[in-house]
């Protein structure tokens, strides 16, 4: 019996490693891919040890593009749309879950009909309103379609259900606002909730390339994965190096988070009750 466990046990560790491996190894190679030349990239068999070519390589990316621009307009956009949806989306959770209003069920069901909308769909309507307003080639036209998400508020307000009634009646009867009892014990306590949302969300921003397709027009305002796209054109040559390179300045950010907070994400994703 103990012989058994034991090989079972060997089996797991060994899948978790194979799986740790095919995770890390495309991260491996663009972070060497980055230091070699054009030539060491293509060679086979691949090789696998770092050379001395980065600063080359982000040169030669420099020249053909504005690329802390992009590394700026990235963070910018990801980050105010991240605690715009944030925010927004724990209000509407609090909301729909400790009021219970006329019409509550009737809205939220709403709210998750516009989930199961192709975001295709979308595109042609909202470029035509951003067309209409002005603000085409412009961060509002990043930003605002993105200040609240259907899945944000969904996914506070199953997380607001685990919240004890109880601490919202006394800090009620003691005099605290319904602001004052979300932001000072509300929200305070849904944190990993928070930092999960902020995960996803961040992830998503960051890596959206249709939308700042459609509404941006000159380099300066591109985003990282528009900009990294623009050094594939047809009819150029394509030199890897400086791609290699803005990849792995387009994934530190998202790298860094995700390290400072997965516990919180972690957490944050399997807390909580799903009632409701």
């Amino acid at each position: 019996m103990n012989n058994k466990k034991e090989f079972t046990k060997i089996l797991v560790y060994i899948f978790l490693g194979l799986g740790l491996v095919i995770s890390i190894y495309p991260f491996y190679w663009m972070l060497t891919a980055s230091t070699l030349n054009e030539a060491q990239i293509f060679k086979t068999p691949p090789k696998m040890i770092p050379a001395g070519n980065f600063l080359d390589n982000l040169s030669m990316l420099l020249d053909q593009m504005p690329i802390w621009n992009g590394l700026f307009n990235s963070l910018f956009v990801s980050t105010v749309t991240t605690a715009s949806i944030v925010l927004l989306s724990a209000l509407a959770g609090y909301a729909f879950s400790k009021f219970h209003f006329k019409g509550s069920k009737i809205l939220f069901a709403i709210i998750l009909l516009t989930m199961m909308i192709p975001y295709q769909v979308t595109i042609v309507p909202l470029f035509i309103i951003m067309m209409k307003l002005g603000w085409i080639n412009s961060y509002k036209a990043l930003i605002i379609p993105y200040l609240v998400t259907p899945f944000g508020v969904f996914l506070m307000r199953q997380q607001m259900f685990a919240f004890p009634e109880e601490l919202i009646e006394s800090a009620r009867v003691d005099g605290c606002s319904e602001l004052g009892i979300f932001f000072k014990i509300v929200l305070p306590n849904m944190l990993p909730a928070c930092a999960a949302l902020a995960i996803i969300t961040f992830l998503q921003q960051w890596g959206n390339f249709m939308w700042p397709l459609i509404v941006m027009n000159t380099q300066e305002k591109f985003t990282m994965p528009l900009m990294l796209s623009m050094l594939v054109a047809p009819g150029q040559v394509t030199k890897y190096g400086p791609i290699m390179v803005g990849s792995v300045i387009g994934i530190i950010p998202i790298a860094i988070l995700f390290i400072f907070f997965q516990k919180q994400f972690v957490s944050g994703m399997f807390n909580g009750s799903v009632k409701g």
